[in-house]
Protein backbone atom coordinates (compact mmCIF):
# COMPACT_ATOMS: atom_id res chain seq x y z
CA UNK A 1 0.00 0.00 0.00
CA UNK A 2 1.22 3.25 -0.69
CA UNK A 3 0.66 6.66 0.92
CA UNK A 4 -0.12 9.54 -1.87
CA UNK A 5 2.18 12.48 -1.40
CA UNK A 6 -0.92 15.11 0.55
CA UNK A 7 -1.25 12.73 2.93
CA UNK A 8 2.48 11.87 3.55
CA UNK A 9 3.17 15.59 3.83
CA UNK A 10 -0.40 16.22 6.28
CA UNK A 11 1.06 13.35 8.65
CA UNK A 12 4.33 15.20 8.51
CA UNK A 13 3.62 18.23 9.76
CA UNK A 14 1.28 16.70 12.33
CA UNK A 15 4.28 15.02 14.06
CA UNK A 16 6.08 18.51 13.58
CA UNK A 17 3.45 20.03 15.61
CA UNK A 18 3.12 16.80 18.43
CA UNK A 19 6.85 17.82 18.92
CA UNK A 20 6.23 20.80 19.93
CA UNK A 21 5.49 21.15 23.59
CA UNK A 22 1.89 21.83 24.32
CA UNK A 23 2.19 25.30 26.26
CA UNK A 24 4.27 26.82 23.21
CA UNK A 25 1.49 25.10 20.81
CA UNK A 26 -1.58 27.05 22.36
CA UNK A 27 0.31 30.23 23.07
CA UNK A 28 -0.74 33.08 23.26
CA UNK A 29 -4.40 32.20 24.15
CA UNK A 30 -5.11 35.27 25.96
CA UNK A 31 -4.05 38.95 26.39
CA UNK A 32 -0.51 39.55 27.26
CA UNK A 33 0.59 42.68 29.66
CA UNK A 34 4.38 44.08 28.22
CA UNK A 35 5.25 46.57 31.42
CA UNK A 36 7.71 49.55 30.62
CA UNK A 37 9.22 50.78 34.06
CA UNK A 38 9.56 54.41 32.19
CA UNK A 39 7.34 57.13 31.20
CA UNK A 40 6.05 57.61 27.94
CA UNK A 41 7.12 59.58 24.66
CA UNK A 42 10.83 58.39 25.07
CA UNK A 43 12.13 55.68 22.05
CA UNK A 44 11.93 52.95 23.83
CA UNK A 45 8.14 53.11 24.30
CA UNK A 46 8.26 54.31 21.05
CA UNK A 47 9.80 50.90 20.03
CA UNK A 48 7.92 49.05 22.78
CA UNK A 49 4.40 50.07 21.33
CA UNK A 50 5.52 49.33 17.75
CA UNK A 51 7.02 45.50 18.57
CA UNK A 52 3.63 44.65 20.50
CA UNK A 53 1.31 46.24 17.99
CA UNK A 54 3.10 43.76 15.06
CA UNK A 55 3.11 40.83 17.56
CA UNK A 56 -0.39 41.67 18.51
CA UNK A 57 -1.53 41.16 15.12
CA UNK A 58 0.96 37.97 14.03
CA UNK A 59 -0.81 36.58 17.14
CA UNK A 60 -4.28 37.67 16.82
CA UNK A 61 -4.12 38.45 20.79
CA UNK A 62 -3.87 41.82 22.21
CA UNK A 63 -0.54 42.98 23.35
CA UNK A 64 -1.19 46.17 26.58
CA UNK A 65 1.62 47.88 27.07
CA UNK A 66 1.44 49.74 30.54
CA UNK A 67 4.23 52.54 31.63
CA UNK A 68 4.54 52.00 35.35
CA UNK A 69 7.17 54.48 36.00
CA UNK A 70 9.17 55.36 39.55
CA UNK A 71 12.00 54.75 41.86
CA UNK A 72 14.39 54.17 38.40
CA UNK A 73 12.23 51.56 37.02
CA UNK A 74 12.29 49.54 40.30
CA UNK A 75 7.92 49.97 40.31
CA UNK A 76 7.53 48.57 37.50
CA UNK A 77 9.92 45.69 37.52
CA UNK A 78 8.32 44.58 40.42
CA UNK A 79 5.74 43.92 39.20
CA UNK A 80 6.86 41.80 36.18
CA UNK A 81 8.93 39.75 39.15
CA UNK A 82 6.07 38.99 40.90
CA UNK A 83 3.64 37.94 38.62
CA UNK A 84 2.66 34.59 37.44
CA UNK A 85 5.83 32.75 34.74
CA UNK A 86 3.52 31.59 32.11
CA UNK A 87 4.68 34.14 29.72
CA UNK A 88 1.71 36.91 29.67
CA UNK A 89 3.65 38.82 31.38
CA UNK A 90 6.55 40.78 29.86
CA UNK A 91 8.84 43.91 30.22
CA UNK A 92 11.10 45.97 28.00
CA UNK A 93 13.65 48.37 29.70
CA UNK A 94 17.09 49.26 29.58
CA UNK A 95 19.49 46.69 30.86
CA UNK A 96 20.95 49.24 33.04
CA UNK A 97 19.36 50.43 35.24
CA UNK A 98 16.89 48.18 35.88
CA UNK A 99 18.76 44.61 36.50
CA UNK A 100 21.90 46.41 36.35
CA UNK A 101 23.30 49.53 38.51
CA UNK A 102 19.92 49.47 40.76
CA UNK A 103 21.84 46.76 42.62
CA UNK A 104 24.50 49.29 42.98
CA UNK A 105 22.49 52.23 44.22
CA UNK A 106 20.07 50.02 46.81
CA UNK A 107 20.70 48.02 49.55
CA UNK A 108 17.57 46.24 49.21
CA UNK A 109 15.31 45.94 46.53
CA UNK A 110 12.13 43.98 46.29
CA UNK A 111 13.14 41.10 43.91
CA UNK A 112 16.75 40.01 42.90
CA UNK A 113 17.93 41.18 39.51
CA UNK A 114 19.66 38.01 39.08
CA UNK A 115 17.04 35.34 39.96
CA UNK A 116 13.25 37.56 39.13
CA UNK A 117 13.47 37.36 35.70
CA UNK A 118 14.01 35.80 32.53
CA UNK A 119 16.00 37.12 29.31
CA UNK A 120 14.09 36.75 26.22
CA UNK A 121 16.25 38.90 23.87
CA UNK A 122 18.16 42.19 23.28
CA UNK A 123 16.09 44.18 21.10
CA UNK A 124 18.45 47.44 20.36
CA UNK A 125 21.30 49.33 21.54
CA UNK A 126 22.59 53.23 20.83
CA UNK A 127 25.67 54.61 22.02
CA UNK A 128 24.84 57.51 24.15
CA UNK A 129 25.94 61.24 23.56
CA UNK A 130 27.61 63.80 26.14
CA UNK A 131 25.36 66.77 26.02
CA UNK A 132 25.22 70.57 26.95
CA UNK A 133 22.93 73.41 26.58
CA UNK A 134 23.42 75.53 23.69
CA UNK A 135 24.32 78.43 26.39
CA UNK A 136 27.36 76.44 27.65
CA UNK A 137 30.74 78.23 26.63
CA UNK A 138 32.22 74.65 25.59
CA UNK A 139 32.57 73.46 22.23
CA UNK A 140 34.73 70.45 23.08
CA UNK A 141 34.81 67.90 26.03
CA UNK A 142 38.05 68.99 27.20
CA UNK A 143 36.63 72.74 26.79
CA UNK A 144 33.61 71.21 29.48
CA UNK A 145 35.97 69.66 31.83
CA UNK A 146 38.33 73.05 32.11
CA UNK A 147 35.11 75.09 32.73
CA UNK A 148 33.89 72.67 35.28
CA UNK A 149 37.31 73.20 36.97
CA UNK A 150 37.22 77.17 36.71
CA UNK A 151 33.60 76.96 38.06
CA UNK A 152 32.94 74.71 40.64
CA UNK A 153 29.55 74.02 41.82
CA UNK A 154 28.08 76.30 39.37
CA UNK A 155 26.86 73.34 36.89
CA UNK A 156 25.15 70.78 37.26
CA UNK A 157 23.57 67.29 34.98
CA UNK A 158 20.65 65.66 34.42
CA UNK A 159 20.01 61.41 34.52
CA UNK A 160 17.29 59.90 33.96
CA UNK A 161 17.30 58.49 37.76
CA UNK A 162 19.56 57.24 40.44
CA UNK A 163 21.87 54.48 38.95
CA UNK A 164 21.08 55.08 35.67
CA UNK A 165 24.25 55.37 32.95
CA UNK A 166 24.00 59.43 33.11
CA UNK A 167 24.59 59.31 37.34
CA UNK A 168 27.36 56.64 37.40
CA UNK A 169 29.18 57.83 34.04
CA UNK A 170 29.07 61.55 35.93
CA UNK A 171 29.94 60.26 39.09
CA UNK A 172 32.78 58.27 37.59
CA UNK A 173 33.76 61.57 35.50
CA UNK A 174 33.71 63.82 38.68
CA UNK A 175 36.14 61.47 40.57
CA UNK A 176 38.34 60.68 37.65
CA UNK A 177 39.07 65.00 36.94
CA UNK A 178 38.35 65.56 40.16
CA UNK A 179 35.34 68.28 39.65
CA UNK A 180 32.41 69.67 41.01
CA UNK A 181 28.77 69.88 39.36
CA UNK A 182 25.42 68.41 41.00
CA UNK A 183 23.61 65.47 40.01
CA UNK A 184 19.81 66.69 39.07
CA UNK A 185 17.71 63.28 38.96
CA UNK A 186 14.39 63.30 36.48
CA UNK A 187 11.58 60.65 36.27
CA UNK A 188 12.42 59.30 32.51
CA UNK A 189 14.30 60.24 29.44
CA UNK A 190 11.63 62.57 28.28
CA UNK A 191 11.22 64.83 31.16
CA UNK A 192 15.26 65.01 31.49
CA UNK A 193 15.41 65.80 27.66
CA UNK A 194 12.78 69.03 28.58
CA UNK A 195 15.24 70.19 31.50
CA UNK A 196 17.89 70.46 29.23
CA UNK A 197 16.48 71.47 26.84
CA UNK A 198 15.28 74.19 28.43
CA UNK A 199 18.64 75.13 30.46
CA UNK A 200 17.35 73.65 33.61
CA UNK A 201 20.20 71.14 33.87
CA UNK A 202 23.51 72.15 31.26
CA UNK A 203 24.84 68.50 30.98
CA UNK A 204 23.46 65.38 30.49
CA UNK A 205 24.06 62.00 28.52
CA UNK A 206 21.68 61.11 25.46
CA UNK A 207 20.88 58.71 23.07
CA UNK A 208 21.15 59.76 18.99
CA UNK A 209 17.58 59.23 19.09
CA UNK A 210 16.39 61.72 21.52
CA UNK A 211 18.97 64.46 21.29
CA UNK A 212 19.73 64.13 17.74
CA UNK A 213 16.99 67.12 16.52
CA UNK A 214 17.56 69.24 19.18
CA UNK A 215 21.51 69.22 18.19
CA UNK A 216 20.86 69.91 14.60
CA UNK A 217 18.51 72.86 15.61
CA UNK A 218 21.51 74.40 18.07
CA UNK A 219 19.10 73.47 21.01
CA UNK A 220 22.10 71.48 22.12
CA UNK A 221 25.74 70.32 21.68
CA UNK A 222 27.22 66.89 20.92
CA UNK A 223 30.57 67.23 22.75
CA UNK A 224 31.18 63.20 23.13
CA UNK A 225 30.37 59.66 22.00
CA UNK A 226 30.34 57.56 25.24
CA UNK A 227 30.52 54.84 22.92
CA UNK A 228 33.09 52.85 20.55
CA UNK A 229 32.04 54.34 16.83
CA UNK A 230 31.47 58.13 15.43
CA UNK A 231 27.81 58.82 14.94
CA UNK A 232 27.16 59.59 10.77
CA UNK A 233 25.12 62.19 11.56
CA UNK A 234 27.42 64.20 13.88
CA UNK A 235 30.97 63.70 12.46
CA UNK A 236 32.55 66.42 14.61
CA UNK A 237 31.88 64.49 17.41
CA UNK A 238 34.91 62.18 18.91
CA UNK A 239 34.50 58.54 20.63
CA UNK A 240 35.62 58.96 24.58
CA UNK A 241 38.56 57.12 22.97
CA UNK A 242 39.80 59.64 20.53
CA UNK A 243 39.25 62.52 22.91
CA UNK A 244 41.32 60.78 24.91
CA UNK A 245 38.67 59.83 27.93
CA UNK A 246 38.12 56.07 27.13
CA UNK A 247 36.42 55.78 30.83
CA UNK A 248 33.09 57.62 29.51
CA UNK A 249 31.17 54.96 28.74
CA UNK A 250 27.27 54.49 28.36
CA UNK A 251 25.34 53.03 25.86
CA UNK A 252 21.51 52.08 25.80
CA UNK A 253 20.75 48.56 25.36
CA UNK A 254 16.88 47.73 25.48
CA UNK A 255 15.79 44.06 26.46
CA UNK A 256 12.79 42.09 26.38
CA UNK A 257 12.42 39.83 29.46
CA UNK A 258 9.62 37.96 31.16
CA UNK A 259 8.91 36.60 34.66
CA UNK A 260 11.40 33.69 35.84
CA UNK A 261 9.88 30.11 35.65
CA UNK A 262 8.39 30.83 32.17
CA UNK A 263 8.72 26.98 30.32
CA UNK A 264 11.71 27.73 27.61
CA UNK A 265 9.53 26.74 25.21
CA UNK A 266 7.28 29.73 25.70
CA UNK A 267 10.49 32.41 25.79
CA UNK A 268 11.85 30.71 22.83
CA UNK A 269 8.57 31.34 20.75
CA UNK A 270 7.79 34.72 22.06
CA UNK A 271 12.23 35.48 20.93
CA UNK A 272 11.57 33.82 18.35
CA UNK A 273 8.54 35.97 16.44
CA UNK A 274 10.10 38.79 18.22
CA UNK A 275 13.48 38.64 15.54
CA UNK A 276 11.09 37.84 12.59
CA UNK A 277 9.32 41.33 13.25
CA UNK A 278 12.83 43.14 13.92
CA UNK A 279 14.24 41.64 11.39
CA UNK A 280 12.13 43.07 8.91
CA UNK A 281 13.03 45.53 6.96
CA UNK A 282 10.47 48.21 7.13
CA UNK A 283 10.23 47.74 11.03
CA UNK A 284 14.05 48.52 11.45
CA UNK A 285 13.91 51.61 9.31
CA UNK A 286 10.68 53.05 11.00
CA UNK A 287 11.96 52.06 14.42
CA UNK A 288 15.13 51.54 15.10
CA UNK A 289 17.50 53.40 12.42
CA UNK A 290 15.05 55.56 12.21
CA UNK A 291 15.25 56.39 15.91
CA UNK A 292 19.17 55.79 16.03
CA UNK A 293 19.04 52.90 17.39
CA UNK A 294 20.61 49.41 16.32
CA UNK A 295 19.00 46.37 15.60
CA UNK A 296 19.89 43.29 17.81
CA UNK A 297 17.75 41.05 18.56
CA UNK A 298 19.88 38.34 20.34
CA UNK A 299 19.03 35.13 21.95
CA UNK A 300 18.11 34.52 25.44
CA UNK A 301 22.04 33.61 26.14
CA UNK A 302 23.40 36.39 24.46
CA UNK A 303 21.06 38.79 26.21
CA UNK A 304 21.95 37.07 29.45
CA UNK A 305 25.66 37.55 28.97
CA UNK A 306 25.67 41.30 27.52
CA UNK A 307 23.64 41.44 31.50
CA UNK A 308 27.01 39.69 33.21
CA UNK A 309 29.40 41.97 30.92
CA UNK A 310 27.39 44.68 32.03
CA UNK A 311 26.99 44.22 35.81
CA UNK A 312 30.97 43.83 35.51
CA UNK A 313 31.27 46.95 34.09
CA UNK A 314 28.86 49.11 36.03
CA UNK A 315 30.20 47.30 39.34
CA UNK A 316 33.51 48.50 38.06
CA UNK A 317 32.41 52.22 37.68
CA UNK A 318 30.27 52.47 41.08
CA UNK A 319 32.84 51.70 43.03
CA UNK A 320 35.38 53.97 40.98
CA UNK A 321 32.69 56.75 41.47
CA UNK A 322 32.41 55.93 44.94
CA UNK A 323 29.14 55.89 44.61
CA UNK A 324 27.00 54.00 47.76
CA UNK A 325 24.00 51.77 48.15
CA UNK A 326 21.24 53.56 50.18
Amino acid sequence: MTISKSLAATLFGLSVIAAIPAPAQTFPAKPIRNVVPWPPGAPLDTITRALSNELSKRWGQPIVVENRAGAASIIGAELVAKAAPDGYTWMVTPINPTVVGNRYLYKTLPFDPDKAFAPVSLLAQSSQLVVVHASVPANTFGELLALLKQQPGKLNYGSFGTGSQPHLMFELMKKRESLDFTHVAYKGIPPLMSAITAGEVQITSAGIGSAAGLIKSGKLKALLVAGPERVADLPNAPTSTEAGYPYMQASARFGLFVTNGTPGEIIRRIRDETAVVLNGAEFTEKYLTGLGYQRVASTPEAMATAIRDEVTLVGEMARAADVKAE
